[in-house]
């Protein structure tokens, strides 16, 4: 889940709403090799379904008491965060071999110096996913890969700077000095991508990777405080209706 506090309610994401948001993304991307790539639908469904594990997880949120509230994917218990990404992958895994070696690489490098034992366990059977994987793709080309799991960080990046802020503002640490850019990507001029909000609707982009300007949906909830204490966490989340926040995105024009 993705959680924004503010001073009298807590925004809930949900973080398969979120990987859609991705999916968006990388539909409109408009840069070779990936728009020539037979792999290109392998990729989307990659970077839209990233974050499947999740799903059944944030239907009914759970509390963190020594923080007095909701856990965040952020935060949450390590344990059961490693068998909620298994799950994911092997969900993914049964309609495409591919996208599930980009999951699988996507979360591997999360917890690579992780140094618990679920994180160090989690590594250990992804590296032997992977094999198994890379056995049975015996045409992948790995520079071509490298590509697209940087497409699968950016827009995960691009997604999650969009939930985590308060629409027009930047103020999460995490991306304060802008969307990183991987190295494999290279279209781009600067490590980092400039983004700048025009107001709570709409941003501009520097260095535009997009097709024409074009706008994003994502699902969440919004739950005061009150009526958490009131009802508790699990109650109040299943009752409260999903809301719908819409940015438009466009290239930002040099003055």
């Amino acid at each position: 889940m993705i959680i924004r506090e503010r001073e009298h309610d807590f925004i809930f994401i949900e973080q398969h709403n979120h990987a859609l948001v991705a999916g968006e993304l990388i539909k409109q991307w408009k840069m070779e090799p990936f728009t020539n790539s037979p792999l290109q639908e392998a990729v989307i469904f990659a970077i839209e379904q990233h974050d499947a594990g999740w799903i059944p997880a944030d239907k009914q949120p759970f509390w963190n008491d020594a923080k007095e509230m909701p856990y965040s994917f952020i935060d949450f218990p390590a344990p059961m965060k490693t068998l909620l990404y298994s799950h994911g992958i092997d969900q993914v895994q049964t309609t495409d071999l591919y996208a599930a070696l980009l999951c699988s690489e996507h979360y591997v490098r999360f917890l690579e110096q992780d140094d618990t034992e679920s994180g160090r366990n989690f590594v250990q059977q992804e590296k032997k996913r992977q094999e198994i994987i890379h056995s049975l793709l015996t045409s992948l080309d790995e520079e071509l890969f490298s590509y697209h799991y940087a497409l699968l960080q950016f827009c995960d990046n691009l997604s999650l700077f969009l939930c985590l802020n308060e629409p027009g503002e930047n103020s999460h640490p995490f991306f304060t000095k802008g969307i990183p850019l991987s190295s494999a990507l290279p279209h781009f001029s600067q490590e980092k991508m400039a983004v700048t909000w025009v107001n709570d609707k709409k941003m501009v982009i520097k260095e535009f990777p997009f097709n024409n300007p074009f706008s994003v949906t994502y699902d969440f909830k919004q739950i005061p405080k009150y009526q958490i204490r009131k009802n508790g966490l699990l109650n109040s989340y299943v009752e409260a209706p999903f809301k719908q926040t819409t940015i438009q995105m466009k290239e930002k024009q040099e003055s």
